[in-house]
């Protein structure tokens, strides 16, 4: 009986760890960028976008499409970047775990 309840402390405690790295990833941030920093992304550890700049130089009326992909690809790089970075350190947490699936997160 006192190994189920180590086990189910230790559950907790994983628990626990796991909200904290969540917050951490939410106060971290990330950058993506595309057309060689012409347009720049920020996106917090957990992938939310917080901030879209773009240089005036990129600005083309006559050419919104190109500014439109720009802005997606820089989108998908901070995304891409913030996935990694989640990855990164839930394995800190989960590294010695040994665990048979995949963290939903």
């Amino acid at each position: 009986m006192s190994d189920m309840l180590k086990m189910l402390q230790q559950a907790q405690q994983m628990q626990s760890r796991l909200q904290q790295a969540q917050e951490e990833l939410a106060r971290m941030t990330v950058t993506g960028t595309a057309g060689g920093g012409m347009v720049t992304v920020e996106a917090d550890g957990k992938g939310q976008v917080r901030s879209v700049r773009i240089e005036p130089g990129v600005v083309n009326p006559a050419d919104v499409e190109m500014l439109e992909d720009l802005v997606l690809v820089a989108v998908t790089d901070a995304q891409k970047r913030a996935a990694q970075l989640m990855q990164d350190e839930m394995g800190k947490l989960t590294g010695g775990l040994g665990l048979p699936f995949k963290l939903p997160f």
